[in-house]
């Protein structure tokens, strides 16, 4: 093959879980896929979830928003088999917020109505979509450990009484594989790095570091192509001395590859 005709090799660093699915979507935009979790997703149930699900099914809810599909299904997981379909009931008399179109298809997908998403897939989005409507309301909302905390200082300003749980957290895997994904950046054989996280970020640059690699993956990252899916993981890039060339306007992956893809297209 010439060298011209080589196809860029991009670095998907989502959890285990989105891998297949993630590496069908970077090859149907013409990438080969070097897919390695730099996160991974575990469970967890805090203090405040008991109330979260008896305000849903007592219809003390006047607004529930899901920040992701994980939190949509780590929730569930953590209500008894018989009683779900009464958790999605409960959920369709309250309104339903969706922070994007991925966890607005999962909660249909379930049977619940979503009321609407804001235009800009973000903490500060919902914010911005909500706040002329919710003072005085009750909003209860289930998500991540690392979850922006913009999105629940943001509705409290706006009047809210706002009741956040818990209901999963990250961790940063290591090991030979997130070892090699270092290596092989090092070796200048992979040409666009997708971030689509600050726990990502974190995680990439804690694992360079500790292989003493910490300055030298910079500069690979300065001679590369670097996509960021939204501004907190944009930021976070900047904070480590990255700049971030691509951030679609859509915080979704598949604009993250397409946005990418054009980049190099127009380089």
């Amino acid at each position: 093959m010439d060298a011209t005709d080589r196809k860029p090799v991009i670095a998907i660093m989502r959890p285990q879980g989105y891998v297949s699915g993630s590496r069908k979507l970077a090859e149907s935009f013409g990438f080969d896929v070097v897919a390695v979790p730099m996160i991974e997703l575990e469970a967890m149930k805090d203090e405040y979830f008991d109330e979260f699900t008896e305000n849903v099914f007592s219809r003390r809810s006047d607004y529930v928003i899901f920040t992701s599909a994980n939190g949509i299904d780590f929730t569930l997981d953590k209500i008894p088999e018989d009683r779900r379909d009464e958790f999605i009931e409960a959920l369709n008399e309250t309104k339903v917020i969706a922070i994007g179109p991925t966890t607005r298809k999962q909660l249909e997908k379930l049977g619940v109505d979503v009321l609407g998403m804001p235009g800009v897939y973000s903490s500060e989005g919902l914010v911005e979509y909500l706040c002329p409507d919710v003072k005085g309301k009750n909003i209860d909302t289930a998500r991540s450990a690392y979850g922006s905390t913009l999105l629940i200082t943001g509705l409290r300003d706006c009047g809210a009484n706002v009741l956040e749980t818990k209901v999963y957290t990250l961790t940063m895997p290591k090991g030979p594989l997130q070892e090699e994904l270092i290596t092989r950046s090092l070796n200048r054989e992979i040409d666009v790095f997708a971030f689509t996280s600050s726990m990502m970020v974190r995680s990439f640059f804690d694992q360079a570091g500790s292989m003493g690699a910490g300055e030298e993956i910079r500069e690979v990252l300065a001679d590369s192509l670097v996509a960021a899916i939204g501004i907190p993981t944009a930021n976070t890039l900047k904070e480590h001395g990255v700049e971030v060339n691509v951030t679609p306007d859509e915080y979704t992956f598949k604009e993250i590859l397409r946005v990418a893809k054009e980049a190099l297209e127009n380089n």
